[in-house]
């Protein structure tokens, strides 16, 4: 994980206390204990040494327009 460069997006499995939490977003900075993502909530902290896998994914799909009604 420290290996990976921060913006990259990427999704992170860590254990919890009632078993496993995926965090989704963009790495802002990781010290080797503390990763800090920015999710779509805002940034989320991330302990290292509960980190079971962690994948690069790619960019969101871009959003749709919003609809307007007929007439």
């Amino acid at each position: 994980m420290r290996a990976t460069a921060p913006g990259t997006r990427v999704v992170v499995r860590s254990r919890i206390v009632s078993g496993f939490t995926d965090t989704l977003g963009e790495l802002r900075s990781c010290d080797g204990t503390v990763a800090v993502i920015d999710t779509r909530g805002g940034p989320a902290q991330v302990v290292v040494a509960h980190v079971v896998a962690m994948r690069i994914v790619p960019p969101p799909p871009p959003r749709r327009s919003q609809r307007v009604p007929p007439g």
